[in-house]
C-alpha cells in the first residue's frame, strides 16, 4: 500500500472519547480517506494501473487513487472532482443533519469538468485547494452544514457533534470563527447535553415560548426526563427508534404514572411532529400551561 506523502495536509486524530462512544455502540470508527497521485505511489503509470488491477488502490479519476476501502460516498466525491462535505460528511460520523437531497461535495472555485451527470449533487465551491483527502475535516463540514441548513437544525448539528465528542472547545471555536459574524448569536443555544436532534429543536421551541427550560434532570422516583419546564411540566421527545415495542411503552408509562403521583405534567412529542408539524407540538405546549396558569 502507497506511503502517505509529507505534502498532504494532515488530519488530527479522532477523539478518545469519540472512539469509546462509537465501541461501546458496537459502532465502527469512521476513517479519513486519503486521495494519492501517482508521485504519491512512486510508480509510473503502467505500475499504478497494474495496482489497480490486482485491487490495491481504486482509481477515481485521473491521477487520483484511493484505498480500496473508502467509504462509496467518498469515492463519488472524488470522482466528482471533490470532498464529502457539509451533512454527507457529517453522516458518516453519526451527527445528526438534516440536509437536501444528494451528495454534498466540496469542490476548488477555480476547478472545472466535474462528473456530476446521473448524480444528485449539491456542489459547495471553496478557495481551499485540493489537500489530499476524499473527504472535509470535521470542522471545515460543521462549517458547511451551519450555512447548508436551517438555524433550528444547525443547531442540533453542533449539538450533536458536541454530545458525541467529536469536537470540542477548540473546535468548535474555529467553527464559529469561520462563520460570517451573523453566527455567533447560535453559539448561546447549544448545549451538548442533547441526545438527539429531536430534543435540540425542542429545546428552541420551548425557549421561543418563553419557558423555563432545564435538560437531562433526574427526578427522583421517575428517572431521566429530557425537559422540566417551569418546574411543573415533563416534556419528553419520543421516536419510533426507541419507544415502538411495547416494553419500551410500558416503560414510559410507568415513569409517566410515577411522575403524576408526584405532581407533575407529561407531554410526550413524537420526533416527526418535532421536525415537521410544529405548529402542533407549541399549541400543545401553550394549552398545558393556560390550563395550569387558569386551575
Amino acid at each position: 500500500m502507497p506511503r502517505p506523502a509529507d505534502s498532504h495536509v494532515p488530519r488530527p486524530p479522532v477523539p478518545d472519547a469519540y472512539r469509546r462512544r462509537r465501541s461501546k455502540a458496537e459502532r465502527p470508527v469512521p476513517s479519513h480517506w486519503r486521495v494519492w497521485s501517482r508521485a504519491d505511489l512512486q510508480r509510473d503509470w503502467r505500475a499504478a494501473a497494474a495496482a489497480v488491477r490486482d485491487g490495491l488502490v481504486v482509481r477515481a479519476r485521473t491521477n487520483a487513487y484511493l484505498h480500496p476501502e473508502t467509504d462509496a460516498d467518498c469515492v463519488a466525491a472524488c470522482e466528482i472532482g471533490g470532498r464529502l462535505t457539509c451533512v454527507s460528511e457529517l453522516a458518516r460520523w453519526g451527527v445528526f443533519v438534516q440536509g437536501s437531497a444528494g451528495l454534498h461535495v466540496d469542490v476548488p472555485a477555480t476547478s472545472a469538468r466535474h462528473r456530476i451527470a446521473g448524480r444528485a449533487v449539491r456542489l459547495h465551491w471553496t478557495r481551499n485547494r485540493r489537500d489530499g483527502w476524499a473527504n472535509a475535516g470535521i470542522v471545515e463540514a460543521l462549517v458547511a452544514a451551519v450555512r447548508c441548513q436551517k438555524v433550528q437544525v444547525a443547531v442540533a448539528t453542533l449539538d450533536s457533534a458536541l454530545q458525541l465528542r467529536l469536537i470540542g472547545a477548540a473546535e468548535l471555536d474555529r467553527v464559529f470563527a469561520a462563520l460570517p459574524r451573523r453566527f455567533a448569536v447560535l453559539r448561546p443555544l447549544l448545549d451538548p447535553a442533547a441526545e438527539s436532534g429531536s430534543e435540540s429543536i425542542m429545546r428552541l421551541l420551548l425557549r421561543r415560548l418563553g419557558c423555563r427550560v432545564q435538560s437531562q434532570v433526574l427526578i427522583p422516583g421517575v428517572g431521566r426526563v429530557d425537559f422540566l419546564v417551569d418546574g411543573w411540566l415533563i416534556v419528553e421527545c419520543d421516536s419510533e427508534a426507541h419507544h415502538a415495542s411495547w416494553d419500551a411503552r410500558r416503560t414510559d408509562l410507568r415513569r409517566d404514572q410515577a411522575a403524576a403521583s408526584r405532581g407533575y405534567t407529561t407531554y410526550r412529542a413524537i420526533a416527526e411532529d418535532i421536525f415537521w408539524h410544529q405548529d402542533q407540538v407549541l399549541n400543545a405546549v401553550r394549552g398545558l400551561r393556560r390550563a395550569r396558569a387558569d386551575a
